[in-house]
């Protein structure tokens, strides 16, 4: 019985410790290269905006960098956006400041990544 118990307690303490934690302003995280050839749940501007702009005509100036959660926005539904801005302070793509991301969604997807 007592091995039950503590079999039990146990699983409960690893479910509660990999669940995803709620994200807090100020959080680092970490963009990483999306699985397809856009972003699905980074808000990022499509190529072709970027293009036009003459900035750069792919994503690639934006794998790996650190951003800190600026604004967290939680919606009617349960959907927690987050607003994000470069670690170091410049801008994205020489002329984004912020960009949102659903946080949850983008997790899964593993377009982010929580910095520990």
């Amino acid at each position: 019985m007592k091995k039950l118990l503590f079999a039990l307690l146990f699983f409960g303490f690893c479910c509660l410790a990999s669940a995803q934690t709620t994200p807090q302003v100020g959080d680092e995280l970490h963009i990483k290269s999306p699985t397809s050839q856009t972003y699905s749940y980074v808000k990022f501007p499509k190529p072709n905006i970027l293009i036009k702009r003459g900035v750069v005509s792919r994503y690639k100036s934006v794998y790996g960098n650190a951003v800190v959660i600026e604004d967290v926005v939680t919606k009617d539904n349960g959907t927690i956006y987050v607003n994000l801005r470069k670690k170091d302070g410049s801008k994205f793509f020489g002329y984004l400041t912020k960009v949102q991301a659903n946080y949850s969604k983008a997790i899964e997807a593993k377009e982010i990544a929580v910095l520990k």
